[in-house]
């Protein structure tokens, strides 16, 4: 039996067929940008949803890539909270992606 192997256009929520997969794709990266300033401070889920300001089952939820529930916006007042800059720029769309914007978070050490 021959295994079929179909290329990823880079958006696992985009190849399953999720309706607003970049918004998926967004907020994934944000909630994994959380788990590292959660792993860098050492926070407990208690003291986590005590800064947050959410309920430390929603911080297991989060955590666990439950995050419908969040906006992006959300998101990132999670990141502030935890001490980190979040920065947004706007500039106009490259001409090689036409008329289509993109969102991307990048990180810096």
């Amino acid at each position: 039996m021959a295994t079929r192997i179909t290329k990823s256009s880079g958006n696992v929520y985009a190849d399953l067929g999720i309706k607003s997969a970049k918004e998926h794709a967004l907020k994934a990266e944000l909630v994994r940008q959380i788990a590292v300033a959660l792993q860098d401070e050492g926070l407990t889920q208690v003291a986590a949803a005590r800064r947050l300001g959410i309920a430390q089952p929603d911080v297991s939820r989060l955590l666990k890539g439950h995050f419908r529930q969040f906006s992006v916006e959300r998101l990132m007042r999670f990141l502030v909270a935890l001490g980190q800059d979040v920065e947004i720029v706007v500039s106009p769309a490259a001409a090689m992606r036409s008329q289509t914007g993109q969102l991307t978070v990048t990180t810096r050490s």
